[in-house]
């Protein structure tokens, strides 16, 4: 996939969207009964990346404060949807060490991951940081994942909602109506192909989590070294 143009039609399809007002609200954010849980392996950025992603956010909260922001602590890039978020989906209805002890071999000789995260994006509902990885190896370990998962027995959903493919982090979701639609594709063409650094990723974390990956609903499963995959 060519990240940049995928992004640049994502980006360009739902600025219109947004401009006509036909933009999706996420009525669920604040839903305390909420029960979409899963589990999820994924990279967390550096905290000097997440510093400069704050920034842009600032913009954005003194334009349109009711909007849902993501902290430092929620930020992150999906690597695979191991079971994605349904109601209801507990830990005990599976063996964590099954799933730890397939991810292990899965990155075994899977390279080390480095990504830059440099532009924005959007989509009718949300607005996105661009992650572009340097090399292959994130695309290797989510096929090494694939294959493993779907050879075994374990419970897992990974691909059914959409081929993961992508490197982004959702830093803004729409929960009301916007104040200012126009000033805020303002600001975001800002920052359209602004540099919020680079990084190479010493872990992965495996996590139980929300739909929207909030702290406080997560669930710390397991860390895996980057250290140790070439």
């Amino acid at each position: 996939m060519n990240l940049t143009e995928h992004y640049n039609q994502l980006y360009k399809k739902s600025k219109d969207v947004i401009l006509a007002g036909n933009y999706n609200l996420d009525s669920q954010i604040n839903d305390q009964s909420d029960s979409r849980f899963g589990i999820t392996l994924l990279i967390r950025p550096s905290e000097k990346i997440k510093a400069s992603i704050q920034l842009f956010l600032d913009e954005l909260k003194a334009l349109e404060p009711e909007q849902y922001y993501y902290p430092n602590s929620d930020i992150h890039i999906t690597v695979m949807s191991i079971i994605s978020c349904y109601e209801g989906f507990t830990l005990d209805k599976i063996s964590i060490e099954d799933y730890i002890k397939i991810i292990q071999e899965s990155l075994v000789g899977s390279g080390k991951i480095k990504i830059a995260f440099r532009g924005v994006t959007a989509s009718p509902s949300a607005l996105m940081i661009q992650g572009f990885p340097a090399d292959e190896s994130l695309n290797n370990l989510r096929n090494k994942l694939r294959n493993n998962f779907k050879k075994s027995a374990l419970q897992q959903s990974i691909d059914s909602r959409y081929t993961i493919a992508t490197a982004h982090s959702t830093v803004m979701r729409f929960q009301e109506k916007l104040q200012n639609s126009k000033k805020l594709i303002e600001i975001t063409e800002k920052y359209r192909d602004y540099n919020f650094g680079e990084f190479t990723v010493d872990k992965v974390e495996l996590v139980y989590n929300d739909w929207y990956q909030r702290e406080n609903n997560t669930v710390h499963l397991s860390d895996f070294s980057q250290r140790c995959t070439q």
